[in-house]
């Protein structure tokens, strides 16, 4: 796991250690000390702690003028024990739905597992965005790790997307193409 690194090519667009509107604003990163680990694996220093013990992220992408945002996550996605999602949404969902994000994009090809446990803090999350036409996207998220996902019906909060070829795309027609897919699919 330590040699996944976070999605750089958009990094001279936006860096989230440079933006003061980040959560992350500030933060100095090692290229050689591993110090994080999800159970006994070492990951990539360039992964952003947010509280949970076995899920990170790094956010690859902000446009505040069109409210969206690009986070990548890497690790398990642990409701059950860690509460993953009240950590996400208070640390990271809530502090940029302050500075204007109603868009989320979550990038989830390196969760390699979900335990779910009540969907709350989904639907809360959810009907704060929606209130200002917003949505919550998962990408590319492992079929075996939608499972659990699905069975507590937890995409009518987050919606599933597939589309394997993101990173061929610049952020605003990523966007595009998910806010086009999605305006699609309520029509």
């Amino acid at each position: 796991m330590h040699t996944i690194e976070p999605y750089y090519n958009w990094r001279h667009l936006y860096i989230a250690a440079d933006d003061k509107l980040s959560p992350f604003y500030g933060t100095k990163y090692s290229e050689f000390e591993f110090s994080q680990t999800i159970y006994n694996y070492y990951i990539h220093p360039q992964w952003d702690d947010f509280g949970s013990k076995t899920l990170y992220l790094k956010i690859i992408y902000v446009d505040y003028e069109l409210h969206f945002c690009v986070i990548e996550l890497i690790g398990e996605w642990n409701d059950a024990i860690e509460n993953d999602i009240m950590m996400l949404k208070r640390e990271i969902g809530d502090e940029l739905m302050k500075k204007g994000i109603s868009k989320f994009i979550f990038i989830a090809e390196n969760v390699l597992n979900f335990h779910s446990s009540d969907n709350e803090y989904y639907r809360e999350w959810y009907d704060e965005v929606s209130d200002e036409e917003g949505w919550i996207i998962i990408l590319n998220m492992p079929a075996a790790t939608q499972q659990d996902f699905i069975k507590k019906k937890l995409p009518y909060y987050m919606e599933l997307m597939e589309l394997p070829e993101w990173r061929s795309y610049k952020p605003y027609h990523l966007f595009t193409k998910i806010d086009t897919e999605l305006r699609l699919r309520i029509s």
